[in-house]
């Protein structure tokens, strides 16, 4: 296999972390998440990873670190997989892949996530109804942070090469689809 990089973006409960995952595994490749990074960070400093994002609306720093960390790999490492928003900012080589999903069908999935302990970060939430305003807010926030911070405007389909509609999809749909792609262009 030639040196391959993969970002898989797309919008919060999308499904990009688990497709990320599944795609690095079924082609042999390392998994990285920007949003793991995130969650490292909120629970060093004792905070929700919501409470995190709102700071690092203020606080550049915080981005900035996950920065690094996403630039660093791709000096460091070959043919690995990235969930990250902004990633195809920061490896303009890579493979760039966008996950759409419907808000409603978002939150559904986030909170049954939730409800079996896969998000324990996100134990906040009371509702789907919580999470969805949740996601919103966390997808308004990353969009205004990105465009003040970087001038990059995560949510233009013109960053990625494929983009896939998910809402309607189960997990494994997603990850054949996004796998059938790879495998055209690699």
């Amino acid at each position: 296999m030639k040196n391959m990089i993969i970002t898989i973006a797309g919008d919060p409960g999308s499904g990009k972390s688990t497709v990320a995952k599944a795609v690095a595994k079924a082609l042999g490749m390392k998994h990285f998440s920007a949003g793991d990074f995130m969650r490292q960070m909120a629970e060093e400093r004792g905070i929700s990873l919501m409470e995190l994002t709102r700071q690092s609306e203020k606080d550049k720093e915080i981005d900035i670190e996950i920065d690094k960390r996403t630039q660093e790999l791709a000096k460091k490492e070959n043919n690995f997989v990235i969930d990250s928003r902004i990633g195809f900012h920061f490896i303009p080589d890579s493979i760039k892949i966008f996950l759409k999903t419907d808000p409603k069908k978002a939150a559904e999935r986030t909170w049954k996530d939730i409800q079996s302990g896969k998000r324990a970060q996100e134990k906040q939430y009371k509702s789907q109804d919580e999470v969805m305003k949740a996601i919103i807010e966390r997808q308004q926030i990353e969009k205004r942070r990105y465009l003040k911070h970087y001038n990059v405007d995560m949510l233009d389909m013109s960053n990625y090469e494929f983009i896939l509609d998910a809402t309607d999809m189960s997990l494994q749909e997603e990850i054949d689809a996004v796998l059938e792609y790879i495998k055209k262009v690699m």
